[in-house]
């Protein structure tokens, strides 16, 4: 009877993995299922960073991703903006990616325009857009912003925004907060940014694709690193915990509530790979009988 079993098991259609899967995925959505997040230490250093930023500092928020690595990127970019907001620092926009400026004007409108309305645009954050050039784009307004951005998003000149007074390169910022997709990205900030630049402090949000390919350059380079809707969602948690009262809004959990069906997902596949190891050895105990 054991023996039938374990033959039965091991012939078990594949569709069978691919409908519980689908089950470990939908579940959590449908039920809301969340987790607690332990932050890491990564995640402390970015919040500590920022932290320790005084109201009124300038940080350049460079969102270089698109629609596609919105899932994991999204939420991250969503608490940077609500960190920034609340510790009333002059926020920069720009992005490297064509559909950038799509992404920035999200992150805008979710945050500021819905919860901080008494924020200036030109004032308190600015928008600048998007440049084609990549990592030239960073090479150049590392020393000389102007010679590419002499006027926002909005096509308004640089000089008649208060913010901008007075603002000659990157390097005036106190902190370069990075989101980043791939390329150009995190990378090119990293080479022509901070190591170029020892004195300009970089922290960055990445997928997870990316993140194997940075952790080299902590702490040096990066003063800290989110990795995908890991990262996101404990970032978030310290972001809330600090500066949210009562329950935080959906907008503002998307982390933690992504990382439930990814938790559910990745426990299933770790109990499939473990099983199918099992039924492995015991036909070939069957087959030595």
């Amino acid at each position: 009877m054991g023996i039938a079993i374990i033959e039965k098991l091991a012939a078990l259609d594949r569709r069978w993995i691919f409908l519980m899967m689908l089950f470990a995925v939908a579940i959590p959505i449908l039920l809301k299922m969340e987790f607690p997040e332990k932050p890491s230490q990564l995640a402390r250093d970015v919040f500590g960073e920022i932290e320790q930023l005084k109201p009124g500092d300038k940080v350049l928020l460079a969102f270089d991703y698109d629609p596609s690595s919105e899932g994991e990127l999204g939420p991250m970019a969503t608490s940077f903006i609500l960190h920034c907001a609340n510790k009333e620092l002059k926020m920069y926009f720009l992005t490297l990616f064509p559909v950038g400026p799509q992404m920035i004007e999200e992150g805008i409108s979710r945050v500021i325009l819905t919860d901080f309305p008494d924020l200036v645009y030109g004032e308190d954050y600015v928008n600048l857009g998007y440049k084609p050039g990549y990592e030239g784009v960073i090479k150049v307004i590392m020393t000389d912003l102007r010679e590419l951005y002499t006027t926002d998003a909005r096509g308004q000149n640089i000089d008649q925004i208060p913010m901008c007074k007075g603002v000659e390169s990157i390097q005036d910022m106190k902190l370069i907060i990075n989101v980043s997709a791939g390329y150009p990205g995190c990378k090119e900030w990293v080479q022509y940014g901070s190591t170029a630049y020892p004195d300009v402090k970089l922290v960055a949000g990445v997928t997870g694709v990316q993140a194997p390919y940075m952790y080299p350059y902590v702490p040096k380079q990066l003063k800290g690193l989110l990795g995908a809707i890991k990262g996101a969602a404990e970032y978030e948690t310290l972001v809330n915990a600090k500066y949210v009262e009562g329950k935080p809004k959906p907008e503002y959990r998307e982390g933690v509530r992504r990382m439930g069906p990814q938790l559910i997902a990745h426990l299933l596949m770790i109990f499939l790979i473990l099983a199918g190891n099992v039924l492995f050895f015991l036909q070939k105990r069957i087959q030595r009988l």
